[in-house]
């Protein structure tokens, strides 16, 4: 199977030269089968997304109702041990309130009809940036997959390292050379990940600005797909969050065990709330965003979730963030168990700083502004 390259920058002058990051699907391109339609011509019932979120809660209260009923002997035993305040919140937090959450996610699921592009082969400039500290081992790989992409429009790559103490800087030139990738490398002594995004998004020029973390390697098709569903949506989507999964999954327990925790927990989180235009997190290992919006808000915050922070004040903002599951990328897993409780650790610290700089009543909109023919 040949491997696709990108034409050279105007400014380089190497020639190209047939570069092989891997075999398997990574380098197989996305496209839609024969009967694919940019237009639905026939549709029996259009559900608005306001409509699709009261179906789904109130199949999820039903199922609490039940759940309770249920669960009321349970609740008596447990109360005779333990008292009836005690053992009704061991059940809620046990049983119930988990069991309400896992039914609403189910129906959105069921509800959520992703819409057909309209745009399936973008040509719009895009600049990704990648922030790196010490990622001398995978940088290279990271640009070569950048370098296949099957996007037809114009990529510049920024790299800004966060002051690597390896030879960061020389394995992405040596890991660019010959692809044709127009890569582009600055620096940013101040240490922390936003502070390089901020020097990189310095750089822009373009209208669409994509994050990809340096541990990150993207489908060949990812950028393309993710372009595309921001250019088929309504003007007010300001950010698409690609979906990412796990890279290394046969890296031991703890790898393979997060490998199905982004596969079913994650990714089906951010389908449901891609269902409802509020996507909570474009994450900053692989998420598109338009330039104007991210300069707007002043860039990436210094945060330890500086990805949360920055998705909640577009929301607040009156942003519609979408989701979208055919642009894939895969990221690094932490193997081992004390990497994983840091990682999860730092997670939700991101969410608290979010949830302190942008709390859930200030935000803008709701559900009853979404537009009645936005996609759903």
């Amino acid at each position: 199977m040949a491997i696709p390259q990108r034409t050279p920058s105007p400014d380089s002058e190497e020639a190209p030269e047939t570069i092989d990051p891997g075999a398997g699907g990574m380098r197989r391109s996305y496209e839609p089968g024969p009967d694919w339609s940019p237009v639905r011509l026939v549709r029996r019932r259009y559900l608005t997304i306001g409509q699709k979120f009261a179906i789904a809660t109130t199949f999820a209260s039903c199922w609490l109702a039940f759940s309770v009923w249920v669960s009321l002997p349970w609740i008596d035993q447990l109360a005779r041990v333990v008292g009836p305040v005690p053992a009704v919140i061991v059940i809620t937090l046990i049983a119930l309130l988990p069991g309400f959450i896992i039914a609403l996610l189910a129906a959105s699921l069921l509800l959520d009809r992703q819409p057909p592009m309209k745009v399936l082969h973008p040509t719009t400039p895009i600049t990704v940036l990648v922030a790196a500290r010490n990622e001398e081992e995978g940088i290279a790989e990271t640009l070569r997959y950048l370098a296949i992409q099957d996007y037809d429009g114009p990529i510049t790559v920024v790299l800004a390292d966060n002051g690597s103490t390896d030879a960061t800087v020389e394995a992405a030139r040596d890991g660019a050379r010959g692809t044709g990738l127009n890569l582009r490398i600055v620096s940013e002594t101040t240490p922390g990940k936003s502070h390089a995004l901020n020097r990189g998004l310095s750089e822009v020029t373009t209208d669409l600005v994509v994050t990809v973390d340096a541990d990150t390697l993207l489908h060949t098709s990812a950028l393309r797909m993710l372009v595309g569903r921001l250019e088929s949506s309504p003007p007010a989507v300001q950010a698409v969050a690609g979906c990412v999964l796990v890279r290394n999954s046969r890296g031991g327990f703890w790898a393979r065990l997060q490998e199905w925790d982004y596969f079913l927990g994650i990714a089906s989180v951010k389908r449901m709330q891609g269902l409802f235009q509020t996507t909570l997190v474009a994450q900053g290992a692989f998420s598109l965003y338009r330039t104007e919006a991210v300069r707007k808000v002043n860039g990436w915050p210094d945060a330890i979730g500086e990805d949360i922070v920055l998705t909640w004040q577009l929301l607040r903002d009156g942003a519609r963030i979408y989701y979208e599951p055919l642009a894939v990328a895969f990221t690094t897993a932490p193997e081992k168990l004390s990497h994983f409780v840091r990682q999860r650790a730092r997670w939700a610290r991101g969410m608290l700083e979010g949830l302190r700089t942008v709390p859930p009543w200030r935000q803008e909109h709701g559900l009853a502004r979404c537009s009645p023919r936005s996609t759903s």
